[in-house]
């Protein structure tokens, strides 16, 4: 497991502009003829975040292109008070363009800020001509603050207050030490993580920079995407941890009931936020399930990939005690 978190080494790493002239930093992975993974990542994080889901798409024959937003790992940080869902989407429409040829078709997906992403591109033609599925991963549209359970205390108001506190801080995270580990593994991971990625996630989370994550985390404070998420007319499939503080399991719930073609929602029992690293195998199961449901035209129709099993009902958002092996539950809409 620690090796597959290591982050592997691009093909190649592509040169993408944004419409505001900013260069992306882009990463290439897998073969180039191959049926291509588009993944935007999330608050505070990196390509390096993507490693595990990376080396597992690569594994299954899959192109893989990652990139890091704005503020985030090798792309410059954006213009002061210019930090906007609108940047986040012109972003994702210029990685689309630029990697992908005209008319290619490519399976998206974004975790938390990252889905967030997704959703502010709803209504833009680069997704209508490059997206043929997309996967919401660990993320919500609205109401994100409120509905945090990152500080365990009464009454919610005080902890609305708190919570929007640290969301906008940009006080420093300091060095990485078995405080801060603990207290990361706390606010965006589940009890069934291990000490690697514990720390996997520590080592991306405090690379971010302080005033990147403070930006970014006003503009999350007050999102609200709810009618761009009824625009996500494609195939779409929702990924969530039951014991996801940042963006608790009702999220995901909402979404699959919003969303004008939701493929299903695949629960993690016990699993935290950083779900594409706690449960990498059911997160890039759901994306080659989606691949051969919706790009190759080789799958079964229902997006769930290898990762589904069955005989369990829907989470409650409270924290079962999952083992490491043991994640992923496929649910139909009705």
């Amino acid at each position: 497991m620690a090796a597959a978190l290591v982050p592997p080494e691009p093909r190649s790493t592509p040169r993408v502009v944004s419409a505001d002239g900013t260069r992306l930093y882009v990463e290439v992975h897998g073969p180039e003829d191959a049926p291509a993974v588009v993944l935007a990542h999330g608050w505070t994080c990196s390509t390096a975040f993507w490693a595990p889901v990376v080396r597992a798409l690569v594994a299954d024959g899959l192109r893989v292109v990652v990139y890091d937003q704005r503020g985030h790992g090798r792309t410059p940080a954006a213009a002061p008070g210019d930090h906007s869902t609108t940047l986040l989407a012109d972003d994702l429409c210029a990685v689309l363009d630029g990697t992908l040829a005209p008319g290619e078709k490519a399976v998206v997906g974004g975790h938390s800020m990252g889905g967030m992403t997704l959703m502010a591109a709803a209504g833009r033609p680069q997704l209508r001509e490059h997206a043929a599925a997309l996967m919401l991963c660990s993320t919500g549209e609205a109401r994100l603050v409120s509905a945090a359970r990152i500080v365990p205390v009464r009454p919610a108001a005080l902890r609305t207050w708190l919570q929007r506190k640290l969301l906008g801080s940009s006080l420093p995270l300091g060095p990485v030490t078995p405080v801060s580990r603990r207290l990361l593994r706390y606010g965006t991971m589940g009890p069934a993580s291990t000490p690697a990625q514990t720390d996997a996630v520590t080592r991306v989370v405090h690379a971010c920079p302080r005033g990147t994550r403070a930006a970014w985390g006003h503009v999350l404070d007050g999102l609200d995407l709810s009618g761009e998420l009824s625009r996500l007319s494609l195939p779409t499939a929702v990924v969530a941890g039951t014991a996801d503080r940042l963006t608790p399991f009702p999220h995901a719930r909402r979404m699959r009931a919003v969303l004008p073609h939701c493929t299903g929602l695949t629960e993690l029992p016990g699993m935290g936020h950083m779900t594409p690293v706690e449960a990498p195998e059911a997160v890039s199961g759901v994306l080659a399930g989606l691949v051969r449901d919706h790009l190759t035209g080789n799958g079964n129709g229902n997006g769930a990939g290898n990762s589904a099993r069955n005989g369990a009902g829907e989470g409650d958002g409270h924290e079962p005690g999952a083992t490491a092996g043991e994640f992923a539950i496929k649910e139909e809409t009705p």
